[in-house]
Order: C-alpha cells, then structure tokens, then sequence
C-alpha cells in the first residue's frame, strides 16, 4: 500500500514538473504574442516589407514610452514647436488649435474632417477657398509639428515600412538603427528617417531625416535628449539646436479651445 502510494505522489510530482516548464514555455510564447497584440500595427502599415526584427524594436520603444494603452489613453496635448506656434492637439476628436505667435493667425481644424475655423490679421476667415486652404495648412502643420514630438510612438504607423539596419554608438550607447520609409502618406512621403535607439533603455536618442529616400546624405541629424514624464508616458522636446517647449498633457479641457477664436490660457487648466 505504502509503495502504490509512492509511486503515486512520484506520478503527480512527474506531471506537475512537466506542467510547469510547458508553462514557462508558453508564458514565453504568450508573452512575445502579447507584447505584439498590445501595439498593434495601424491599418495600412506594410508588415509584409518590414522587418521582423524591426518591429520587434518599434514595440520595445513603445513600452519604454510608457506602453500603447498609456498613449492611446493620452488625449490633450500642448506644446510650442520651435519658438514659432503653438498647437493644443485632442487625439481622440482629432481637433487640433494652432497659433502662430509671430501674427495673428489661428487656426481651428479637425484634422480628419478638415473643417473648422481661421482667424488672419484680426478677422475670421469666411471666403471658402481661402478657408479651405488656411484648414489644409493647419492640417499640415500638425504633421509636421507632432511628429518631432510623438515619432516614437507612431513606428508602426500606416504607410510606413520598417527595416533594420544595424547597430551604431550614439551619444556613447551602443544603438539599434532602424529605416523608416513612407507609402502614400502625409505631405511628403518622398522622405526618409533613420531613428536610432538606444539598446540599453529602448528610448530613441537621435534620428536623421532625408529628404528623398534615395539620398545618401541626411538633411540634418539631431538628437532626442531630455524625456520627462507627462502623465503616463515619455516626452521629448530637446532636438539640440531645435527646441519643442512648454509641453504638457491634459486629461481635461474645455470644447470651446477648438471651437472659439478667443485667446486660450492654459495655466488655467490643470496638467498631467
């Protein structure tokens, strides 16, 4: 009786070892699937040219940036692009404020429907084809502006193809590199990138922009310096020479920013 017993608990502990390293085998399995469920690509992203490789590495960005669900949760954001204008993006409407501080021209759009309003040496714009075309240039300034700001979390983007290049030392760090190429998107998808990310903290630390994808040379290098915590993810504004400023990210505010001509203070509003 005593050895049927043995043979017994021998049996068990037999199954409950097999058990577990399938578990840990599969936690692995689950893990990577996760990971790569919880940043899905955009509709239109060409996974089939990019790398796997590549990808990979866009999603370990987004994790060090404060993970897909922190950002998709994101809504508000502030910030002055160069000294030159400034822009209160929602990214849940699309509704995008931008003014420049130089004049006196504002512009209200939604950057999905492209209507809105516009506001140009003191009076509101009401022609519709100058209309339309301040809209459209709104629009095109909030490509351009969010990009130097949020690049990182949008690697997996539509119309973008990914490859992995190879391994670079920037800044002293050892630093993936990886080739971002354009397919019928934005303004101008001539355009290259190469983003270099360091291997230690998955941060990108400096990318370099081309402006035709057969051009050897870089039209500038610049770094990605300086992150700061807003809210639940990552944010950089130092580009060297070239400084996105007065970055914040609101949980709340109010319509009317997208909606009304009348001058916007922010400090009023509480940020992240």
């Amino acid at each position: 009786m005593k050895n049927a017993y043995l043979i017994a608990i021998s049996f068990l502990l037999i199954v409950f070892n097999i058990s577990c390293n399938n578990q840990q085998k599969n936690t692995g399995s689950t893990a990577t699937s996760e990971e790569t469920i919880s940043n899905p690509p955009a509709d239109g992203f060409n996974l089939s040219l990019s790398d796997e490789k590549a990808i990979e590495i866009a999603d370990s960005v987004m994790s060090a940036m404060g993970g897909r669900k922190s950002w998709d949760d994101t809504r508000f954001i502030s910030w002055n692009f160069f000294g030159a204008r400034t822009l209160i993006w929602d990214k849940w409407t699309g509704y995008v404020r931008v003014e420049n501080v130089q004049n006196d021209f504002k512009v209200l759009v939604n950057v999905n429907t492209l209507e809105g309003k516009v506001f140009k040496n003191g009076e509101e714009v009401t022609q519709p084809d100058s209309l339309q075309k301040y809209l459209n240039r709104g629009k095109e300034i909030w490509i351009n502006d969010s990009y130097w700001l949020v690049m990182p979390f949008k690697l997996k983007d539509s119309g973008v193809t990914l490859k992995y290049v190879g391994e670079e030392i920037v800044m002293d760090k050892p630093s993936d590199v990886l080739e971002l190429t354009f397919q019928d998107v934005g303004v101008t998808p001539q355009n290259k990138y190469k983003v270099y990310i360091d291997k230690e903290t998955n941060l990108v630390n400096q990318w370099a922009y081309f402006k035709s994808y057969e051009d050897e040379e870089p039209g500038f290098i610049l770094p990605w310096k300086n992150y700061k915590k807003h809210g639940e993810i990552l944010l950089s504004g130092d580009r060297g020479p070239r400084q996105l400023t007065d970055i914040e990210v609101f949980e709340e505010l109010p319509e009317s920013i997208f909606t009304s001509l009348d001058a916007v203070n922010l400090s009023q509003f509480k940020s992240l």
